[in-house]
């Protein structure tokens, strides 16, 4: 792709270009509620984009792009979702960026931290135990994470494996108004 730097710019230039209104004009699925710049969001194949920061020095774009997503095309009412909830997957999503962390590759045993929007969260596994998400400084101006703790340890990089999640334990983002890099 050109390396990092052209890699960042083609996800910001995704994100922020200008999409006439006659690129979408003869689609079934999507629809202008479901678009930032020419990222379709409410067509499900695209759901990982937001994530692919990760991969480069500017992590806090991921944290940024998923907060807004779930701030901006999500909603409690009836047609609070910005597309087809296609077997789950528009809700699915917004479970997991809420919690702070989505399955970007499927079938892969990782998942990529992005930005949780939720206070606390405790979900029961299937095996018994209990996985504890919790964020210090949590609030709509505070998007960025500052620190990821695993059970009170730095976690370091980018991804939570699945292994470490289903031993049950507590996740903490400690939150700031600023991105960390």
């Amino acid at each position: 792709m050109g390396g990092e730097k052209v890699f960042v710019q083609r996800l910001d230039s995704l994100f922020t270009m200008e999409l006439p209104d006659e690129a979408i004009a003869h689609t079934e699925d999507v629809t202008r509620d479901g678009i930032l710049g020419n990222y379709v969001h409410g067509n499900e194949p695209s759901h990982h984009i937001p994530y692919l920061y990760n991969w480069t020095q500017d992590r806090s774009k991921t944290q940024y792009w998923v907060r807004r997503i779930c701030r901006d095309m999500y909603g409690p009412e009836t047609d609070g979702l910005c597309g087809n909830d296609d077997a789950g997957q528009m809700s699915a999503w917004y479970l997991f960026s809420s919690l702070g962390f989505y399955p970007v590759t499927p079938g892969a045993a990782t998942y990529e931290l992005g930005s949780p929007s939720v206070k606390s969260a405790t979900i029961q596994l299937e095996n018994g135990n209990r996985l504890q998400i919790e964020t210090v400084k949590q609030s709509p101006r505070n998007v960025y994470v500052k620190d990821v703790l695993w059970n009170g340890q730095a976690l370091p990089g980018h991804s939570l494996y699945h292994q470490q999640l289903i031993q049950g334990g507590t996740l903490t983002f400690v939150m700031s108004p600023k991105p960390a890099h």
